[in-house]
């Protein structure tokens, strides 16, 4: 199967969150509460997957009302938050859903995506993603993490399935 009939086959996105929704940094405010920031290209690149029928879901190590804030925003049906098994948790999602590994994507940029990316049915990782991390997905997106990353892979996804032949 070429590159983009497995595109074109992508039914779920799943992804990590910081350093692929957001830059991988965070702020404190001085009450001790916690702020990340997103890009709203994403946003908007997952919204439109959502209305090409491409379910979505979040796979963090995270485990905080931010989690819990982005999910409900982007209508994630599954969140795995305080994930130690990224793995275990993308095959979790494949459970629940449905969906097979081979037909869900993942993205994600450190060393606990890894088991994920191993058994998704196409890998990517942000510009900004460990090299490690790079050097064992299926697409390195041009963009970083938290600056469109995650719209730049939804866009390759949905101009595979209008390609001719799809």
């Amino acid at each position: 199967m070429s590159d983009s009939e497995r595109l074109a086959s992508i039914a779920a996105l799943v992804m990590d969150i910081d350093g692929v929704l957001t830059d991988g940094t965070f702020g404190w405010d001085e009450s001790g509460g916690e702020s990340k920031r997103f890009s709203f290209a994403d946003i908007m690149g997952l919204s439109r997957a959502r209305q090409a029928g491409i379910v979505l879901g979040l796979i963090s190590g995270e485990d905080g009302p931010l989690v819990d804030r982005l999910a409900a925003k982007i209508a994630a049906t599954f969140v795995a938050k305080g994930c130690k098994d990224k793995g275990q948790a993308l095959r979790d999602f494949a459970a629940a859903s449905g969906i097979s590994l081979k037909r869900t994507a993942y993205v994600g940029d450190d060393i606990n995506d890894l088991p994920a990316l191993a058994i998704a049915g196409v890998s990517a990782a942000p510009a900004n993603a460990q090299p490690r991390v790079k050097a064992s997905v299926a697409i390195v997106l041009e963009k970083g993490g938290g600056q469109g990353a995650v719209r730049q892979f939804i866009e390759m996804i949905l101009a595979a399935r209008a390609a001719p032949g799809q």
